[in-house]
């Protein structure tokens, strides 16, 4: 089981860049539906790289869905030659993504963020609109699923 405020907590206390997206930003943003893994777009600079390694390294991560065993070692130079990662950890299952269909980077994406306070730890999240878009390019059936829940979300908001 994902301890949400834990990962969260790991995160912002290295002071790694991120931005909330997937279901935990669709939760944000009052989405009814669960989710089982915290989805994160990360900066993608040698720092941050270094926050990240500081923030997870204490909490075993593992690629997801690889066999027991399997050689893996979470370092900056692992995560300068990769992109987007799957892991578990002993806190819970994290997404980090390099950059996402429809969004692109941390950089691209930023201008699309809201602050929000997600289990007492403040976050950077898409916001509701470029949330709908990402969900719409990624085109899996899961997401656009979720694209009608959140387009009533946003009209709901509009009309607040």
């Amino acid at each position: 089981m994902t301890d949400y405020a834990a990962l969260l907590a790991a995160l912002r206390g290295q002071r790694v860049e991120f931005i909330l997206v997937e279901g935990m930003a669709a939760t944000a943003h009052g989405s009814a539906r669960l989710t089982e893994d915290v989805d994160v777009v990360y900066r993608r600079s040698p720092d941050n790289y270094r926050r990240m390694v500081a923030a997870l390294g204490p909490h075993d991560p593992y690629l997801r869905g690889a066999p027991p065993g399997l050689p893996f070692r979470w370092d900056e130079q692992t995560i300068e030659r990769g992109l987007n990662f799957t892991l578990t950890t002993s806190i819970g299952a994290i997404d980090l993504f390099g950059e996402i269909a429809g969004g692109g980077t941390y950089d691209e994406l930023a201008q699309h963020t809201i602050e929000v306070t997600v289990f007492d730890t403040p976050c950077r999240c898409l916001d509701l609109p470029h949330l709908i878009h990402v969900k719409r390019a990624a085109g899996r059936p899961k997401d656009l699923e979720a694209v009608a829940e959140l387009e009533a979300l946003l009209e709901e908001q509009g009309a607040g």
